[in-house]
């Protein structure tokens, strides 16, 4: 594997569900300090990666979270089965007969998702999805004791598993949290490529914590950095799968990073997108247009700090968002970088002045 799949993988297979990120931040902090001028961290616990171009320019924020969506134990019944709490938005269909790992103080312990058999449920059971509320988790304890043992204790994390994989088209790749572990990996990958490069800014890369409960820690980063301009690096819908119309998510896979119009979080800048776009044209590299009547990013809670922040989100296609595996295409990722660096490279005062009053 080269440095950047080596560096995708030690991301996607980190665990970290929002309230419990520090594996992962320290995996981001390992990837992205050699390009920093200092790493520090807010008191939610959101990662902040500091470069200097010109420390007099204005404040330019990239954010990915951290957290991937998964689920807290909240009891362990007699025979040592686990019931639980999902964290972040899950779809039933999903979930059931999926393994999962539980975080606990004595090491991680294995598990799957499991509910009533259908042999014993009637027709019309068999029929819908199982309802969170009856599933379980079972890691394989013969009592409650025998759980309580293993290191198992309510409020421990339970994430997907899915390791990181090529896929034999060696441009995509699999892995489970690529919501948004791919965010992270391209704020890391802007500090790299501007690495010995004069950029007329102070640039913050961002892994933020609980994105998947609210974008929280988006609110308190954005608060510590007080941002002239922030773009908000996630996944997106990727709408080239069988059953998916135009009408539902344009996007596909390969065609080039997505600018987000519109979702229920922000409106995005239209002076920062339309100078986004601009340089995009200008520099021949491909993007798509997306609109989403629901979900968001961290874009959502930045745009509203202080007196206001121009904002844009920049996101990835990737199929099965919000499942235990997902797949996106290499070269969106790469562009994603291509078009923020190249974007950086021009954001001094009077353009970020021109852009926040277009």
């Amino acid at each position: 594997m080269d440095v950047r799949l080596n560096m995708l993988k030690e991301l996607t297979d980190a665990n970290g569900i929002p309230g419990n990120e520090k594996e992962v931040r320290e995996v981001m902090t390992k990837h992205i300090a050699p390009y920093a001028d200092e790493v520090t961290t807010d008191r939610l616990g959101s990662l902040v990666a500091k470069k200097v171009g010109d420390k007099n320019g204005p404040k330019i924020m990239i954010a990915g979270h951290l957290d991937e969506i998964g689920f807290m134990v909240t009891s362990i019944d007699d025979k040592g089965f686990l019931r639980f709490q999902t964290v972040g938005g899950w779809w039933e269909q999903v979930m059931l007969a999926q393994r999962v790992t539980i975080m606990t103080n004595k090491g991680n312990v294995p598990g799957v998702v499991g509910s009533k058999p259908p042999h014993i449920l009637p027709p019309e059971a068999r029929r819908k999805p199982v309802d969170k509320k009856d599933m379980f988790i079972d890691i394989g304890a013969s009592s409650k004791e025998e759980a309580l043992d293993f290191g198992v204790r309510p409020g421990d994390s339970v994430v997907p598993v899915c390791d990181f994989t090529v896929m034999k088209n060696e441009k995509y790749l699999m892995a489970k949290a690529w919501d948004n572990r791919i965010g992270c990996a391209i704020a890391i990958d802007v500090l790299r490529e501007l690495k010995g490069v004069n950029h007329p800014n102070v640039v913050y890369g961002v892994g933020t914590v609980q994105e998947e409960v609210g974008l929280r820690g988006a609110r308190t980063s954005a608060h510590l950095i007080e941002p002239d301009i922030a773009f908000g690096v996630d996944v997106g819908i990727a709408g080239d799968t069988p059953g998916v119309t135009e009408k539902e998510a344009l996007a596909k896979m390969g065609e080039g990073p997505q600018i987000v119009l519109y979702d229920a979080s922000m409106i995005s800048h239209k002076g920062l997108r339309d100078f986004v776009t601009d340089i995009a044209d200008e520099r021949s590299i491909p993007y798509q247009f997306d609109a989403m009547s629901g979900g968001g990013t961290d874009s959502g809670a930045i745009h509203l700090t202080a007196n206001g922040v121009p904002a844009l989100s920049i996101t990835v296609a990737t199929r099965y968002i919000h499942s235990h595996a997902a797949i996106l295409h290499r070269d969106d990722y790469e562009n994603a970088v291509k078009l923020i660096v190249e974007v950086i490279k021009k954001l001094d005062h009077d353009t970020v002045k021109a852009i926040t009053f277009d």
